[in-house]
């Protein structure tokens, strides 16, 4: 005679229920019968994932937990879309929203939480959403649109996530946070800053130290605009609100059951009730709440362990290193984040984007903060765990692993063994919970080769993947040697969107008659329907290179200063840098200027590293008087926003100076009037030089020449920043004429060859420097042929968008001025 199996009847689906589902098949396989269900009409998906899937860079199936499979294999029933109404404890049975009767023996609570809502004014208008689950998802995508305004209030993890969704989607965000810096739970105000900064530079604008004060409305019950408590206001078709959760305790209260701040809890996850046990984020222990996956996860395989009759450790509030991708950018954080009793060393690579900062007390590693390169941080959190005396180590422990063991140790192998030496529970990807033992049990028991393998099996690196380096790294381990080479794809994927890579996608592109870029995706059969803030603008910017007279360009598909035609600033005014050919200018202009400035009170001015003008402060809503004033002094547009032509840097030349062998001035206004307005992969700057002793600085360029006696020095792919490059030799040649038609051949071939947002100097290095001389400088129909393309293109490209927008800047650039607060004025 068969024994009855318990009956295990989980409510709520999310993360915490599905993880202690999985944990139960997998400890105690066949030993009950578990039902499963959900509010949501959905299967069970992962939360941390809803980013890209508001972004358009993942589908909600690409993000479910549990498949049909699973559910048939282990022979788990799941209920979708129907909550949970109420509890009988004494005959055991829940009822749901449909008027089902669930009897149990063991009940288990997951009901997560509630997104707060800030009692603002206004808070019940339409377009005033959360950041919780796929149906706000869903409402966000319904609400929003391309190259609107959006305010998202929080600046913490949910709300950047949130912000940067919808800034793939094409909006034009703007966070409010209350604290000084975002994220100020897990970053120090440096972190924060520099997070700030990579936001803005996508686009994400982001005020600090702000107070909401009251939502308006456009008179019609939408959000018009979030107004502040000092007057500022910030106009918004969509106002998300993400500014933190309580514990969804309503079921439970309701029951009877004791409750907290959350429902109350003990060491094995029980409630006041016997038969019922919670876990997750509805649950409060020891005075605590909950809101990472760390502990949830942790919960879950303590509570699957007494279900099961299986002994083991209680559950125990641990000290949990939060790794996170926010916005594409890597944070790592554990720990302590100063104070006054302690001691801080910071490291910072300004160049690479890289800060860390340690925390000591009492010559133990109490806190850590990185930014950027986080692969050291689950070895930092390690030493964190151990609490054991720095000692001299403390003299070297900010350059990481590579160094603990001293000088003789650095390099690979000291890296590699630093991964060796972590504990088997040290916790590798933050994302799903899964710890360096059960990665290396994996690899060893499954025969794993590859990354791939390992993230089918153990899902380490399969949501945010900033933990890649390191399972690789134990790929490397567990194999005996250095991980197995990734084969270097000639053609990479543009991303995650679309299997095609930017060659493949050019040359269908050439096939195919203009459209836009969703129409494009439709056509190549991309995965997303509106594809995501990578690919939108390397396609819109092919179909207008192979299009040039029947292209359409998308705004929407643009980075955000290409959007406005100015550099957004870190406090969200712009910079507006007129055109000066070749770097000169005149006293009508320099007049025309200083009556700007003072005009829209614009705080800074300055000379440029280009030979220009740099307004800077200009407020968004001056920007096309800005704009119309300059152009009725004679001054276009500088695109110092553009992939682009930027500037066309000369000296004087032979006009003035004693050395000069050639008009460098006036060669270098012939090549900035011929090429201004052209739409590149990336920025495109060039720069003539009246001699050798090169004072424009061509041999760091782009497109760079360097007049001599006998003719002029073409030279090619050079650039400066961070990872400086010079320039390589392309020909020599007798006349001006020669230059420009060598000119405009080079840059049409850049045009047409490179890929979205390739430099010229890694450009060349890919194809090689004799392939470009064989085209431009060998093949002489070649090279004609490219620059009579390059001024057809040209006929259709040199239109100064700041004229079209200062006259008709529309709503974009408009001082927001709604009923709502004309009548409360």
């Amino acid at each position: 005679m068969n024994t009855p199996r318990d009956r295990i009847l989980v409510i709520g689906a999310g993360m915490a229920g599905t993880r202690l589902v999985q944990e139960l098949v997998a400890q105690a396989p066949g030993a009950c019968d578990i039902t499963l269900i959900g509010a949501e009409p959905h299967a069970p998906y992962d939360r941390i994932m809803l980013s890209p899937v508001l972004a358009g860079e993942k589908t909600a199936e690409a993000i479910r937990l549990l498949d049909d499979d699973f559910l048939d294999r282990h022979g788990v029933t799941f209920l979708a879309g129907d909550a949970a109404t109420g509890i009988d404890r004494v005959a055991r049975r829940v009822t749901t929203a449909a008027g089902r009767q669930l009897d149990y023996d063991r009940l288990v609570l997951a009901t997560g939480s509630q997104p707060i809502r800030l009692p603002l004014p206004g808070v019940a208008l339409k377009g005033v959403v959360t950041f919780r689950d796929l149906g706000d998802v869903d409402t966000m995508l319904a609400l929003g649109r391309p190259g609107a305004p959006a305010v998202v209030i929080g600046g913490g993890l949910l709300g950047l996530e949130a912000a940067a969704g919808l800034a793939g989607r094409g909006m034009k965000v703007t966070v409010v946070h209350l604290a000084g810096h975002v994220m100020e739970r897990q970053l120090d105000a440096e972190a924060g800053g520099m997070l700030a900064d990579a936001l803005a530079a996508r686009g994400i604008t982001t005020v600090t130290a702000a107070n909401s004060q009251a939502i308006l409305d456009d008179g019609t019950g939408r959000v018009a605009g979030l107004e502040l408590a000092d007057g500022r206001v910030l106009p918004a078709e969509l106002l998300v609100m993400a500014v933190g959760i309580r514990p969804e305790t309503g079921l439970a209260r309701a029951a009877g059951l004791e409750v907290g701040r959350g429902i109350l809890v003990d060491d094995r996850l029980g409630t006041s009730d016997p038969a019922i046990a919670a876990l997750g984020e509805c649950v409060e222990f020891d005075g605590q709440c909950f809101g990472l996956v760390a502990p949830l996860y942790d919960q879950a395989k303590v509570l699957a362990r007494t279900l099961a009759g299986r002994p083991g450790d209680g559950f125990a509030v641990r000290p949990t290193a939060t790794r996170l991708k926010v916005s594409g950018v890597d944070v790592f954080s554990a720990g302590s984040l100063g104070g006054a009793d302690a001691e801080e060393i910071t490291l910072r690579d300004a160049a690479r984007g890289s800060y860390r900062k340690l925390v000591i007390r009492n010559d133990r590693l109490d806190g850590v903060v990185m930014y950027g390169d986080v692969a050291d941080g689950p070895w930092f959190f390690e030493t964190m765990r151990k609490a054991e005396p720095l000692g001299a180590l403390r003299d070297r422990l900010i350059f990481g692993p590579a160094f603990a063991a001293g000088p003789s140790a650095t390099g690979a192998d000291a890296a590699t063994a630093a991964m060796a030496a972590l504990a088997d529970d040290a916790e590798i990807c933050g994302c799903n919970g899964v710890c360096k033992g059960t990665i290396t049990a994996a690899i060893a028991g499954q025969g794993l080769t590859s990354l791939d393998e390992v993230r089918a099996h153990t899902k380490a690196s399969a949501s945010c993947g900033s933990c890649s380096g390191q399972v690789k790294a134990l790929l490397g381990l567990c194999l005996g040697g250095s991980a197995p080479a990734e084969a270097e794809d000639a053609d990479p994927a543009i991303c995650s969107c679309t299997d095609l890579g930017h060659d493949a996608v050019r040359a269908r592109l050439g096939d195919l008659p203009a459209m836009t870029a969703i129409q494009a995706m439709a056509v190549l059969g991309w995965k997303t329907p509106e594809g995501c803030s990578k690919c939108r603008p390397a396609l819109n910017y092919y179909l207008l290179c192979a299009h040039p007279a029947a292209g359409v360009d998308d705004p929407a598909s643009r980075f955000v200063n290409e959007r406005v035609h100015a550099n957004i600033q870190k406090d969200g005014t712009f910079s507006v840098v007129p055109r000066m050919w070749g770097g000169l200018t005149s006293a009508t202009e320099l007049r025309a200027i200083a009556d700007i400035v003072d005009r829209y009170d614009i705080p800074t001015v300055k000379v440029t590293g280009g030979q220009r003008i740099d307004l800077l402060g200009v407020r968004k809503q001056d920007l096309p008087a800005v704009w119309r004033d300059l152009n009725a002094a004679g001054m276009v547009s500088g695109h110092a926003y553009a992939k682009g032509l930027r500037t066309v840097k000369t000296c004087v030349g032979s006009e003035w100076c004693r050395f000069g062998t050639q008009d460098s001035t006036g060669l270098g206004v012939k090549l900035e009037r011929i090429t201004w307005g052209a739409w590149m992969p990336h920025k495109f700057k060039m720069a003539v030089s009246g001699c050798p002793r090169n004072c424009a600085e061509a041999t760091i360029k782009d497109f760079g020449v360097i007049c001599v006696d006998s003719g002029y020095e073409l030279v090619v792919g050079g650039n400066g920043g961070i990872h400086l490059r010079g320039t390589d030799p392309l020909a020599k040649v007798a006349t001006e004429a020669e230059v420009i038609e060598m000119c405009l051949a080079f840059i049409q071939f850049y045009r047409e060859d490179a890929r979205y947002l390739e430099r010229t100097a890694p450009w060349i290095e890919r194809i090689g420097l004799d392939r470009v001389k064989a085209v431009v400088v060998a093949d002489a129909a070649a090279r004609q042929a490219l620059a009579a393309r390059f001024l057809v293109s040209q006929t259709h490209a040199q239109v100064d968008p700041w004229a079209s927008l200062a006259a008709a800047p529309g709503a974009e650039f408009a001082t927001i001025d709604v009923p709502a607060r004309r009548a409360a004025e």
